[in-house]
This record gives structure tokens, C-alpha cells and sequence, in this order.
């Protein structure tokens, strides 16, 4: 009688649960599918889930986005688990350490990075759902962890725009406009960063808030939501090569008993999939990537469809594809992955205390010397991913000098940051910053090369030996007394602080003037572009000694005072080799032809970098802006400037140039003036022998293609340190080329440039590139009239993390009067 007493309150406590519970379509009041449900009604849901499920679901809210929607995570377990999770918790991340791991497998679920693959949200409502009623028994022995949505502003731009656009129902026809987003699509954040390759460099707020959490969990599995083409079926693991070869036999293993489980669904369905094709596992800064140089089992899965799908499309098969169908499938690898790491718990806990068991890598210490600047910016990046660092302890040490390419010997002193692979984040420290990865494939997805020393200009060596260190400590700068009585103050000019420090004093009215050559004073010796900021200049700020105070201690700045505008050596300061610095009006262009990305990473650095004013103006309307509201005028890359550069364009903007404007032209935007009348840049093209037949197999085109291209490589540069451009910088300068048009050197005005040396120092390049690229221009000045014309062929703001081109930008809006 007991027995069914308690199995009777057991079978009520069933229902009354499973009665509060609301599946998506009886709480949002539609069937999912059959519309797009907004962020705030899918955060409406996920509480509803927390309080009507609360002994199994913990509900979290990590963050906000950069137009203040919320970023969250339900953790969802058995009632039992949920109790004890942070117990858990800790005891997993002990197997990072030596420990033995909590016994349960931990499984994170990301959907909707990309916002306009919009499929992903709506499939985690359902799979939060089923999980917590009809797959209660994978969560005995499993947390599951999931972001409904990683990019709510992408999201709810496209959501918004569909709804406005859309026929009623919907209309399946691709041509319809329901199908063809806009310039500023939904993909992108707010910053139209792409945070799928944000995960590593975490430039971005979502991203920088989404790895506190990530880290203090480190699960075994993790999954990232996409969708792709609307003509592919659906992708899921195991991935492509290149595989990095810090991979495990287990992960990649592991990828395969998963995909494997998904087919088993999905051949009973009668689903099209593919695998091993397209998706590779080496670019580090992906949502599959990263989690897999942390251990875990990282996997993207593809679903055909995206921003072009909208409710339902006709394919190229002239099927139809519907946001019903296109949950189903979403839906069903979610719960298989559940399912397949239930099973395989202990494994899991085994194979994942194995990875960061130790770690056998050639190098075994990264040194890296620089500015205070940069090592201090570099510090903060190693504490958000919890590697390890310290200071050089004054040892010398023999290794891989980065600067030369060569076996050379090195100083590990008290300005040397020392990264060991000795440590548990030791293969993330590797694959970072490594010099060039290795390659086993070069038909990649993404760049082949991102090693962190040259994209943060540092001077680093890799030792194959374990480097002492000691602790690092940010140091503070020391605030100073400055006074009043001084002439004038100096300080350096070689880092992005110093380029805050200077954009800040211009906006609070400080008149500042810049050095065009080298100069001592007081026995210490000011390179090009040094900051003078005199008494004379600001005699009529009566803030100027405060406001001077606070901006050079914000920004980490030592002012050096001066009694004297006399030199010890150079100019002295009334000379017109110290020009006064210009607080330039600035515009740049946006919509067709420029690309959202490169625009989204010019538009962030003067907002969050360098925090500047910009007016952005509809590239549309260029030819009726008065330009002479501007001093510069800026054009990011884009693919279509052939044609939007039509003849009475070109003419405007030589006339304002000629009369003392400037323009900033990155990468496709250079192929708009490239050759024209007025403008003396010259695109390099290589002749082929027309009468050579090609004889590759059809099979072989797109490898043969490689030949001519760039993926993302790394090429040594010659730089004009005397340009002031290039102020700030030595004789040097690694480049990020992605692309593999190139441009003949300028008759004068060379800043940046490829000479002899052509092939990569990391990552591929094709065999024909050399042609291309020797002696060829990467920045430069081209002077019209009384004003002038800047060239970036390559992108030195590259996702926002290669932060030793940053200085450059800089430079071309405050140094070049």
C-alpha cells in the first residue's frame, strides 16, 4: 500500500509539473515556425522555464549587449544536480588540475551567433522543453548549459526587418524581397563584428561577458547553432581538415560517435546531411575552435537556410524549406548530443582530465618584450582566459626569434612577459602563439596565420625550455604634480594609449602640438611624433593644468616638463618641424558598396578604441554632402567601388582633396580611384599566357585556385619610420594579407611595403603570389594639391584584435598635416 501510495504522489507531482510547464507554442500562443519570436519574448520563456521548473533549471543572466538586450544561460539538470552545482562545478574544473572531475557530463548548447540564422533560438526553446519532459533521463548524469542567444541585437534586427517585409503568410518565391536583407544585415552584432571569430580575440562585449562564464565551466561538449546556404541540406560533425594538430585521437574520435548518432535520427527520417566537408578545425577564434583548444568536444552544426530561408524558400531542387522543418532538424542534433554525452560520462570526465594532463609541445616558454602599453594590453587578454604569465627573472635564453626568423639568444628581464605551455591553458597558449601553425590543408575556411607577437608588435622568442618567472603586476602609473610653471610637456608617441591620451585632450579643447623629427631634451631623447603640449598654446583654458592631469593619469601617460623651449638637440619648439595637431572633423561612408565588416571595425575603433567622434554618412548620398564640412574622409573596403565611383563622384572628390581634404582609402575601396585620371596608385596585374590550355581535372579547380591566393598570411614588411604615418613605429611591421590583389609602389610616399622577402612568415600563400606581392605597396601617402590620399591595401584593423596596425589608423587621422 506504501509503495503505491508513493508512486501515486509521484505520478501527481508527474503531472501537476508537467502541467505549469508551458511547451513554446502553448506559452508564445503559435506554433514555432510559423513565425519569428522576438528576444524578449524568447527571455520571457526561458523564465518561465526557471520558475515552473525551478528544482531543474537554473536561470542566469551574464550580461548585456551594446544596445542592452540580455545575454543569459539556463543550466538544466536533474533536480538533484541542480542542488549540488556548484559542488559540481568546482570538482570538474579540478580535472583541469589533476582532480578525477565531477562524474557528470557537461553539455553547452550555443545558438544563434550569427543573428539572421535565426532557426537556432527558436530550436532551443523547443530542446529546453523536451529536455525537462520527455529526455528527463539524459539529465541523471548531465548539466546542460544553453545560450538561447548569443547575438540578441543581430537577431532582433533581422526578426524585425522579416516582419516588416514579409507577404502574409509568406511567399516561398527566393526573388521575393522577404529573402534579400538589406547592407546592415542581422548576421553581425551591433559593431557588425562577426562573433563567431570573436571567441579568441574578444574584442566584443558579448563575447568579453560570454567567457567569464564560459571559463568557469569549461564543459566537455559544445555545440555552435548556424545555418548555411539555403540549397545545403545540414552539416554536423565530424569536421573537415586541417584539423590542428593539438587535437586529440579522442576528440576527433568523439566527433565521430556523436555525427554518427545524428545519422542514425536523420536516416530515419530520411534527412539529407553531409560530414568531413567544408567545416574545418583550425582557425582558433570559432565557437567549435576554441572549445576544442580548451578540452572540449566543439562541433558546429549547419543548417541549410539563413537570412535568406525567412518562414519557408523553394531550394534549387524546387523543394520547399521551412522554418518548421529547419527546428526538426536543429532540434533533433541538440537532443542527440544530449543523449550521446549522457551515455558517455565517464569517458568524458576521463578523456578531458587527460587533456590537460600535460602538454608535450616543442616550445615550452613564449617571451615577449614591448611598450609598457602593450604588455599591459596583452596582460588583460591573458587574465580574461585565464592564462598564466609572469616577468622575466634577468636569465638569457636561446630560441626562435620572431623578428628574425632565426635561432637567436634573448634577455628575459623585468619588461619581458613570460607565457609557459606548463600550465592548464597551455595548448590555447600554443596554438596563440605559436609562430605558424601548422597546416595540413590548405583549403581552409578561414586565415592560416594569427600568431599574437606579431599581431601586438612585439619583439618574442620561443624557447623549447621551461623560462622562470615571477609575478606580474600591472604597474599603476604614478600621478604626478604638474605644475603650472612649466613651459611646455612631452610625452611619447608610440601606442594606442598615447593616442587616446591625444584624442581626449583635443575634444577638451587642449591645443597639442606633434614633433616631426627626433629631438633630447633634458638628456632624454623624443622620436618623431612626440606630444608637446605647451603653456603658450593654452593660455586661455583655465582648466588646461587640471584637465591635463586627469587625461595623461586616465590614459597611463608620464609628462616630462620643460623650462625651456630651447633643445638640446633638433628643432627647437617654435620650429615648423613641431606642427600643431589638427582636431580633424571626420567622416566615413557606409551602405553598398563598403563591406559591414570592415566598416563595423572602423566605426568600433573610434567608439570603443579610440573614442573619437565620427559622423558616418549613407554612401548613397555622397555626391550631394557638402565635403568641405570634413577634414577626412573615409572609405572602408568593399567589393563594388568600380561602379559606385562614376565620373562626377570622382570628380568631387578630387576637387575637395585638391583644396586640402584627405581621404582614407582601405583595401577594395583603392580598385574606385585605382588608375583614373587624378589619382596615381596602379593596380599590379600579371600576365598568363591566353594560348596555355588549362588541363586540371574539373575536381582539382578550386585547389588549383590557391595558387594565386593569400588565406590570411603573415609577410615582413619594410616601413618609413620617418614618415609621419608611420611615427610610432621602427623599420618593421608584419601585415595581415588576406587577399591577393596587390598595387605597385607609389613615385613617392612609400610607407609600408613588401620588398624582396615574399614568402609568409605564417600561413599560406600561394605559389604564384611572389609575383604579385614584390615590391608592392601595404600603405602609403599619394599628396594632391593641398591635401591627400590614404592607402591601406591591407586591413590594419583587422577583426579588431591585430592591435599593432591600430597606430597606423591613428596616425593618418592626427599626424599627416
Amino acid at each position: 500500500m506504501r509503495l503505491f501510495c508513493t508512486v501515486l504522489l509521484l505520478m501527481t507531482g508527474w503531472a501537476a509539473f508537467t502541467q505549469q510547464l508551458k511547451s513554446p507554442a502553448e506559452f508564445l500562443g503559435y506554433e514555432l515556425g510559423s513565425k519569428f519570436t522576438p528576444h524578449h519574448r524568447v527571455v520571457d520563456y526561458c523564465e518561465h522555464l526557471a520558475q515552473h521548473a525551478k528544482n531543474q533549471v537554473k536561470l542566469q543572466y551574464y550580461g548585456k549587449t551594446y544596445e542592452d538586450r540580455p545575454l543569459l544561460l539556463l543550466h538544466i539538470s536533474s533536480e538533484d544536480n541542480i542542488k549540488s552545482l556548484e559542488t559540481l562545478r568546482l570538482a570538474h574544473l579540478q580535472s583541469t588540475n589533476g582532480g578525477s572531475g565531477s562524474g557528470k557530463s557537461i553539455v553547452w548548447l550555443s545558438y544563434n551567433v550569427h543573428g539572421n540564422e535565426s532557426v537556432s533560438t527558436e530550436a532551443s526553446m523547443q530542446t529546453l522543453y523536451e529536455l525537462l519532459t520527455s529526455r528527463q533521463e539524459y539529465l541523471e548524469n548531465t548539466i546542460v548549459i544553453v545560450d538561447p542567444c548569443i547575438n540578441p541585437d543581430g537577431r532582433d534586427r533581422y526578426v524585425n526587418w522579416y516582419r516588416q517585409v514579409k507577404n502574409t503568410p509568406f511567399q516561398p518565391d527566393p526573388l521575393s524581397r522577404e529573402h534579400h536583407e538589406g547592407w546592415h544585415s542581422g548576421r553581425s552584432n551591433h559593431y557588425m563584428f562577426d562573433l563567431n571569430r570573436d571567441w579568441a580575440w574578444l574584442t566584443q562585449v558579448e563575447s568579453q561577458q560570454r567567457i567569464v562564464e564560459y571559463n568557469r565551466w569549461l564543459p566537455h561538449v559544445h555545440v555552435d547553432f548556424h545555418e548555411q546556404g539555403v540549397d545545403y541540406p545540414y552539416y554536423f560533425a565530424p569536421a573537415a581538415e586541417p584539423f590542428h594538430e593539438v587535437i586529440t585521437d579522442f576528440q576527433r574520435e568523439f566527433q565521430t560517435i556523436i555525427g554518427k548518432n545524428h545519422a542514425r535520427y536523420f536516416d530515419a527520417k530520411g534527412w539529407l546531411y553531409f560530414t568531413r566537408e567544408r567545416f574545418d578545425l583550425f582557425y582558433p577564434s570559432y565557437g567549435d575552435t576554441y572549445p576544442t583548444y580548451n578540452g572540449a568536444i566543439g562541433m558546429t552544426y549547419e543548417q541549410g537556410g539563413g537570412g535568406r530561408a525567412g518562414l519557408a524558400t523553394l531550394t534549387n531542387t524546387s523543394d520547399t524549406l521551412t522554418l518548421k522543418d529547419r527546428i526538426a532538424h536543429h532540434l533533433t542534433t541538440g537532443l542527440s548530443t544530449v543523449e550521446v554525452a549522457s551515455k558517455h560520462s565517464d569517458q568524458l570526465n576521463r578523456e578531458f582530465a587527460s587533456f590537460f594532463g600535460s602538454h608535450r609541445y616543442r616550445y615550452k616558454s613564449y617571451l615577449l618584450k614591448g611598450g609598457e602599453d602593450q604588455l599591459r594590453k596583452l596582460a588583460s587578454w591573458l587574465d580574461k582566459h585565464h592564462i598564466d604569465y609572469g616577468l622575466g627573472t634577468g636569465t638569457t635564453v636561446k630560441g626562435y626569434r620572431y623578428n628574425t626568423q632565426k635561432t637567436e639568444s634573448f634577455r628575459s628581464d623585468d619588461q619581458t612577459l613570460v607565457i609557459g605551455t606548463d600550465q592548464p591553458k597551455g595548448t590555447l597558449v600554443k596554438v596563440l602563439f605559436e609562430p605558424d601553425a601548422k597546416l595540413t590543408d590548405s583549403l581552409t575556411y578561414d586565415i592560416t596565420a594569427w600568431s599574437l607577437p606579431y599581431a601586438y608588435g612585439l619583439d618574442a622568442l620561443a624557447s623549447e625550455t621551461k623560462v622562470a618567472s615571477r609575478k606580474y603586476t600591472l604597474d599603476q602609473t604614478e600621478i604626478q604634480d604638474i605644475t603650472s610653471e612649466a613651459y611646455a610637456f612631452f610625452t611619447d608617441w608610440n601606442s594606442m594609449d598615447d593616442a587616446r591620451f591625444l584624442a581626449e585632450l583635443l575634444q577638451e579643447g587642449i591645443r597639442v602640438r606633434s614633433a616631426r623629427e627626433a629631438f633630447i631634451s633634458d638628456d632624454k631623447k623624443y622620436q618623431r611624433g612626440s606630444l608637446i603640449i605647451t603653456k603658450k598654446d593654452n593660455e586661455t583654458n583655465g582648466h588646461f593644468i587640471d584637465v591635463l592631469s586627469k587625461t595623461a593619469e586616465k590614459h597611463h601617460q608620464i609628462l616630462y616638463p620643460t623650462q625651456t623651449g630651447w633643445v638640446d638637440n633638433g628643432k627647437d619648439l617654435g620650429s615648423r618641424h613641431i606642427k600643431m595637431v589638427k582636431n580633424p572633423r571626420i567622416a566615413m561612408i557606409g551602405g553598398s558598396p563598403t563591406s559591414t565588416y570592415n566598416f563595423g571595425e572602423i566605426w568600433y575603433f573610434f567608439e570603443q578604441d579610440l573614442k573619437y567622434p565620427l559622423t558616418i554618412l549613407n554612401a548613397d548620398g555622397l555626391k550631394t554632402t557638402p565635403l568641405s564640412a570634413f577634414d577626412i574622409i573615409i572609405l572602408p573596403h568593399g567589393s563594388g567601388y568600380k561602379d559606385y565611383m562614376s565620373e562626377p563622384l570622382l570628380d568631387k572628390l578630387r576637387k575637395w582633396t585638391r583644396e586640402g581634404g584627405q581621404m582614407i582609402l582601405v583595401g577594395g575601396a583603392i580598385k574606385g580611384v585605382a588608375g583614373k585620371e587624378g589619382f596615381k596608385i596602379k593596380s599590379r596585374e600579371i600576365k598568363k599566357d591566353s594560348t596555355e590550355a588549362d588541363l586540371n581535372p574539373y575536381h582539382q579547380t578550386a585547389r588549383d585556385r590557391l595558387k594565386e591566393d593569400v588565406k590570411g598570411a603573415i609577410f615582413k614588411t619594410w616601413v618609413d619610420p620617418s614618415h609621419p604615418l608611420a611615427f610610432g613605429y621602427e623599420n618593421q611591421y608584419y601585415t595581415l594579407k588576406r587577399r591577393n590583389g596587390s598595387y605597385d609602389l607609389l613615385q613617392s610616399g612609400n610607407v609600408v611595403a613588401i620588398r624582396e622577402e615574399t614568402t609568409p612568415v605564417a600561413g599560406f600563400a600561394g605559389s604564384e603570389t611572389p609575383e604579385r606581392l614584390i615590391n608592392s605597396l601595404v600603405f602609403g601617402v599619394e599628396d594632391v594639391g593641398k591635401g591627400r590620399i590614404v592607402y591601406f591595401v591591407d586591413n590594419p584593423l583587422f577583426r579588431g584584435f591585430w592591435e599593432n596596425g591600430k597606430l597606423f589608423f591613428a596616425n593618418a587621422l592626427f599626424m599627416l598635416d
